[in-house]
């Protein structure tokens, strides 16, 4: 039932990051939604680093459950970042806009390392999956360091 689920998740968020540029009706919307967007993926990201930081025990089934989300979010802002949304309360860089190639290069790389962080987390190995949050983190911090403002 909750693979079930987590394929329908999946299946959804790729249907929505397709469109969901032609939802927004407002820039103010297409913000809103990216932000919720990342905010779901950083509170659940946030739970696999305590557990890469060694300050929760790991257990494989939590950590695999979290990073699935993570990776069924990793798909869905990306189309948020259109046309008219470089202002408002965003915190996000001009560069976006001017260097879409390379952010688009970032978000990409973010849902790769992502796919691997379920994987890593699925093996049930401490190391491994300590190793692929790494990888993950890295691609947000990127992302962050050129694209975010402070």
């Amino acid at each position: 039932m909750k693979k079930t689920m987590l394929s329908l998740l999946a299946i959804s968020a790729t249907a929505i990051s397709f469109s969901a540029s032609a939802q927004f009706a407002k820039p103010e919307d297409a913000i809103k939604y990216r932000k919720a967007a990342l905010t779901v993926t950083g509170a659940h990201f946030g739970r696999l680093g305590a557990m890469a930081q060694g300050r929760v025990s790991f257990d494989s089934k939590v950590a695999t459950d979290n990073a699935e989300i993570v990776a069924a979010m990793a798909k869905l802002p990306w189309a948020a970042f259109g046309e008219g949304t470089d202002t408002g309360d965003t915190k996000a860089k001009s560069e976006i806009w001017t260097q879409n190639a390379k952010f688009k290069d970032y978000s990409e790389k973010f849902q790769a390392e992502s796919i691997k962080l379920v994987a890593a987390a699925k093996a049930g190995r401490e190391d491994g999956f300590k190793s692929a949050f790494s990888a993950t983190a890295g691609t947000c911090k990127a992302c962050h360091d050129d694209f975010r403002a402070k």
